[in-house]
């Protein structure tokens, strides 16, 4: 209803539009080329079709099939269609989506998405589906087995990017733990960025898609365009979808045509559609929590807050984005597993947006936001029921009582509200204006959001955040420092409703306290690796002293005698040991220790054979570990496969047939990290052979290198050289086999093409063979090898003769008449053609430089 009374009126304001049409092209547009394809917002279709085979008969108009009114045309300049009385905006159609990621690397620590795996293990994404939009994925990548939705193994990968996103987003953690996603039980649906324009509302039903991330961006744009529009439209229509943008990595570049134009190091999202107003746009931050400074900044083209939030993207805003979309499942979970349904899109923000750890200047800004995504404060809002959803009309005004408990150090509130979507190129987009104030019964003090200038200077968009009415944003934010404790008061009043009611939510916190963050029992700490200690303080400037323990000893070693809480890091590099642990943290007021974690290498597993009737894993022996737990690939993730004390495991061929394994110490009763997962099945393990391989093609000493997987049950190991007749003879034999490389030799190599091979000989009996591999025994450096003899007309006489020499060849008639002559490169095996020579016998003559000739009789067939 809503939709199609903003239709009707549109299409009423179409017949009336003034001469002026500047404002219904797409800022920066206005002097474009009729070549390109540009997309057009009509009030009827018929109506502008008919037009425009009269006005502009060469152009060619196709509808939008998913998106009603909405066109694309070619052949035709913007300024012509603005002239079209049907035409309420027009905008370019075909603007390339490009990854926005730069590097590679991940800390999930830095948003606290480890320390909710570890607080709340239930909480992994499990009955969620979110949709990546970009290019395809690695469908065969193990970390998504079984939770594809919609796989197309004849899709064409063009880069490793969106495989990235959706193992940050919801990687299952089968191929390492550094594979683990933020929300890593969740299923994973795929979409193009080929149609920069929302999906179809039924397909992402159909999926069930309740986040859709976008890792993706255009050219810098700043505007309010159809883009931006459909998607305000679809999460209006679809309330509790989140859509969630990376910011662009554009933050140097100036302002593009529009409000802000030519303005440097502002409004330079990477797409209209990023300047939507119910969705989230992601910048992005270093391992500190700085904004790095290629993360794009806003404001929004009607100078509304964007990018809401950032968050650690080691390679730019595209991994902060996928991050946030991987934060947004566990919420989303948490509130379905209380409530029994998915919450609404602007209920989810609202969570993400008031427990985000403010970075950069105070309060809210244009380049962080609202701050660092914190996950544990998102979910925990949502577990503790720190949240309060209503509607408004005109006028009304609702209130939620909270109280405040002693020791606050901040209460923060959030108002969030998915707002109707506005015309296209508004200067302002608010349509349904609420506001947010917090007051104390007992005293009548009140206070007002936090609100940005957004006037066209960089003097004034850098100005600090004011306590004043925001009549720009669909989101305000209130925080009170020190307050006292008692009874507070968040008011929601509907300033200015034009279609109601509106809906809404609001998220309260009361910060105050110290907690770890990481190492975590679920992230543990690389030994003799340097690591971020992570903990969250919400207090004044503290001194702490900071100190390590193996578990098991009384003693504490001090790491650092003072260290600042506000910094809420500390660089260390773990010792090198593989132990059980914990850190603490002791202040004037107390202790707070960190989770049990392990310091340890991750042990990495090793196939010793791959035989067609058994396979053997092995993996060295860790001190200190009592047993070791192998894990083995099920439908959908690693699971516990065998719990042993040895160091090796035999494998039947059904087991083996399941590929993936991994393996991890147990110590003192815990289980520790483990390695990276292996496919057993991978040719390059071999039956016991590895590799057999010529030192060199052409020697004048036999040497060949044999490499084994393992020595478990290898009783001896013979090397053997083929005989005229086809049969083996043994030239060395190693007994027993001490080491798994091994140099063979033939001390009686016959002159000329040999064949070898390896015998490997077990102690069950059980005899092995290795590949059949040449060598070109050359015992002078004056000696020259020519095969086959006889040669059959027009196919190659090899000549082997000494390495890195060149040879001059002459070839003969039996009558003495020279019939061909050249010098070769100075390769070692060289070939020359015979198709010019008759049957018969000839003289082949090669000199060596520096050495003797050689004549050699050769017969052509």
């Amino acid at each position: 209803m809503v939709a199609s009374s903003i239709a009707s009126s549109i299409a009423g304001k179409a017949q009336t539009l003034p001469t002026q049409t500047s404002n219904r092209v797409a800022p920066g547009l206005e002097a474009n080329r009729a070549g390109r394809a540009l997309r057009v917002s009509v009030t009827d279709g018929a109506a502008f079709q008919q037009w425009l085979a009269r006005q502009q008969p060469r152009a060619t108009a196709t509808a939008e099939l998913r998106h009603a009114g909405l066109w694309q045309v070619r052949g035709v300049t913007p300024a012509e269609l603005a002239k079209c009385p049907w035409v309420s905006f027009v905008e370019v159609a075909d603007r390339r989506a490009q990854p926005e990621r730069q590097l590679n690397g991940a800390d999930f620590a830095a948003n606290k998405v480890t320390t909710v795996h570890a607080r709340y293990p239930a909480l992994a994404g499990q009955g969620l589906t979110v949709s990546v939009k970009e290019s395809p994925l690695d469908i065969n990548d193990i970390d998504f087995k079984g939770r594809l939705v919609n796989p197309d193994p004849l899709a064409q990968l063009l880069n490793s990017h969106a495989t990235t996103m959706a193992t940050l987003i919801a990687g299952g953690g089968n191929s390492a733990v550094t594979g683990k996603g933020a929300a890593w039980q969740a299923r994973i649906a795929q979409s193009s960025y080929d149609n920069l324009l929302p999906d179809d509302n039924a397909t992402l039903a159909s999926q069930g898609v309740s986040v859709q991330n976008h890792s993706y961006g255009v050219s810098v744009e700043n505007f309010y365009g159809l883009e931006a529009r459909a998607y305000d439209q679809q999460v209006r229509q679809r309330p509790e979808l989140l859509h969630v943008f990376s910011a662009g990595n554009s933050g140097n570049q100036p302002a593009a045509a529009g409000s802000y134009a030519g303005l440097a190091g502002v409004a330079n999202l990477t797409g209209q559609f990023k300047n939507s107003k119910n969705t989230l746009s992601v910048g992005a931050t270093d391992a500190l929590g700085q904004v790095v400074p290629l993360s794009s900044r806003g404001p929004a083209a009607d100078g509304r807050i964007k990018p809401e939030l950032v968050a650690y993207g080691d390679g730019g805003t595209s991994d902060a984005a996928a991050l946030v979309s991987g934060i947004s499942l566990l919420v989303q979970q948490a509130y379905r597993d209380q409530q029994g349904k998915l919450p609404a899109a602007n209920l989810v923000k609202a969570a993400l947006l008031n427990t985000a750890d403010d970075t950069g200047r105070p309060h809210v800004d244009f380049v962080a936001g609202y701050g660092q995504a914190d996950a544990l404060g998102a979910v925990q809002t949502i577990l503790e029921r720190r949240f309060a959803e209503g509607s408004a009309t005109q006028s009304q005004e609702q209130v939620f009582t909270i109280t405040v408990p002693a020791g606050t150090h901040r209460l923060k509130a959030t108002l969030v509200w998915n707002d109707p979507e506005a015309a296209a190129n508004a200067p302002a987009t608010l349509i349904n204006d609420l506001d947010l104030t917090l007051t104390r019964p007992t005293t009548g003090q009140s206070w007002l959001p936090w609100t940005l200038s957004s006037f066209a200077h960089l003097d004034s968009l850098a100005l600090p955040a004011r306590r004043r009415a925001n009549h720009r944003d669909n989101a305000e934010q209130i925080t009170l420092d020190l307050p006292a404790a008692g009874t507070y008061e968040l008011r929601v009043r509907g300033f200015s409703v034009a279609q109601g009611p509106q809906a809404f939510s609001v998220a309260y916190e009361f910060e105050s306290g110290l907690t770890w963050v990481h190492p975590t029992r679920a992230r543990n700490l690389r030994a003799a690796e340097s690591a971020l200690l992570r903990w969250q303080w919400a207090g004044p400037a503290t001194a702490a002293r900071l100190e390590y323990r193996p578990v098991g000893q009384t003693a504490w070693t001090i790491l650092a005698p003072s260290v600042n809480l506000a910094q809420q890091t500390f660089r260390w590099t773990a010792p090198e040991v593989t132990q059980p642990a914990q850190l603490r943290l002791l202040t004037g007021t107390g202790t707070v220790e960190s989770d049990t974690f392990f310091v340890a290498r991750p042990l990495a597993l090793q196939v010793g054979y791959n035989c067609p009737d058994e396979t053997l894993l092995t993996w060295a022996r860790v001190p200190g570990a009592t047993r070791y737990q192998v894990y083995q690939l099920g439908a959908t993730h690693l699971q516990p496969f065998r719990l042993l004390a040895d160091t090796a495991l035999l494998l039947t061929a059904a087991e083996a047939a399941t590929r993936h394994f991994a393996v991890a110490p147990v110590v003192q009763g815990r289980v520790g990290e483990r390695g990276s997962t292996l496919d057993v099945t991978q040719a390059a393990y071999g039956c016991y052979v590895r590799s057999f391989l010529p030192r060199q093609l052409v020697t004048d000493t036999v040497r060949l290198d044999l490499t084994l997987g393992t020595t478990y049950r290898l009783q001896s190991v013979v090397l053997e050289r083929r005989l005229a007749d086809g049969s083996f003879q043994a030239v060395q034999t190693i007994s027993p086999v001490r080491s798994t490389s091994l140099v063979l030799t033939d001390p009686s190599a016959v002159a000329g093409r040999a064949q070898y091979r390896v015998r490997l000989v077990l102690t069950t009996g059980r005899v092995l063979y290795s590949a059949v591999e040449e060598v070109f025994f050359v015992p002078s450096a004056a000696d020259v090898l020519v095969y086959p003899v006889p040669v059959v007309a027009g196919e190659p006489l090899n000549l082997v003769g000494p390495r890195d020499q060149a040879l001059h060849i002459r070839i003969f008639d039996l009558t003495g008449r020279l019939l061909l002559e050249r010098t070769t490169d100075g390769g070692a095996i060289q070939s020359q053609d015979t198709h010019t020579l008759k049957n018969g016998t000839y003289l082949l003559r090669i000199s060596v430089t520096g050495g003797r000739e050689v004549t050699r009789r050769i017969v052509v067939l």
